[in-house]
């Protein structure tokens, strides 16, 4: 039996190659929509863009795993690892966390002491870099205490930006309100947009952003500003990217990080998950990143 495992929600946007070589265990989040599933397109975005143009007034309604799910994970880790570490989504967004404290109390008292819990304190490529840090920590041969100890201070420092094409999909999943979103897209129209950011587990605003349409060079800009000002050549950067099906714009910024900044490593490249995707609407960018 190997020495620990992950555990982690599909909100961290990690590709399949990547979780099935570090044979991660995945708790879906789930998604229910009807009125898009039946539509034509090869992922949700697509189905969202189809949905828009045929006049679907509904939205995608989201859950979070209960614990059954997350029990359902622990068993399948503890077949094949002697601890389990449990790497969640914000508390602050959702009850994904609680969800997965409380799948604990369905296991006996021995396998109980074999799962620990973190708060990732992000999601999307945020949370998929805390889980890689497990993972780089896991193979240096850490201990598990060691392991929570320095994964308690990495969530701290993971820096998570997103910026958006349409501010409807976040008043929909109640995020924001109506009149904010008819505010935010207005700013939109007239080349002005804002920033998005995670602090403190809390999605916030980050300022207000010109030339709107290139979302490539404003996470660049936000990126370039944020490294510069503590740039440490001793340091890796590790860089997560996720896009809303607009790979085209997702390549360019991994391609302008590359170019200019060789301590940067780009840890992965990815689709949003479904359940990000009706938040954050179709050709949506996020980065995140940690220094290594």
């Amino acid at each position: 039996m190997e020495k620990i495992g992950i555990v982690t929600e599909s909100t961290a946007d990690l590709p399949l190659e990547m979780i099935e070589e570090n044979r991660i265990a995945i708790v879906p989040v789930k998604l229910d929509w009807p009125d898009v599933e039946v539509l034509p397109g090869e992922n949700t975005f697509q189905k969202m863009r189809e949905a828009e143009k045929r006049g679907v007034k509904s939205f995608g309604k989201t859950s979070q795993p209960s614990p059954k799910d997350y029990l359902d994970q622990y068993r399948r880790q503890l077949a094949e690892f002697q601890e389990v570490v449990c790497i969640s989504l914000s508390s602050k967004l959702s009850g994904s966390y609680n969800s997965a404290i409380q799948a604990k109390n369905f296991l006996n008292p021995e396998e109980q002491n074999r799962i620990f819990n973190i708060d990732s304190l992000s999601i999307s490529s945020g949370q998929g870099l805390a889980v890689l840090k497990a993972k780089e920590l896991i193979e240096r041969g850490k201990n598990t205490g060691e392991i929570l100890d320095e994964l308690r201070e990495t969530v701290k420092h993971i820096r998570f930006f997103a910026i958006m094409e349409d501010y409807k999909w976040l008043e929909a999943s109640g995020r924001i309100s109506r009149l904010a979103a008819i505010i935010l897209n207005r700013m939109a129209k007239s080349g002005l947009r804002p920033l998005l950011t995670i602090k403190k587990g809390k999605l916030s605003p980050a300022g207000i952003k010109s030339d709107t349409r290139d979302f490539p060079s404003v996470l660049f800009g936000q990126f370039k500003s944020e490294i510069e000002k503590k740039r440490r050549p001793d340091k890796k950067i590790k860089v997560a990217i996720v896009h809303g099906d607009d790979l085209f714009r997702a390549e360019k910024l991994k391609e302008m990080i590359g170019r200019n900044f060789k301590e940067a490593e780009i840890s992965f490249l990815n689709f949003a998950d479904d359940v990000i995707g009706i938040v954050s609407g179709p050709n949506a960018m996020a980065i995140a990143w940690l220094e290594a």
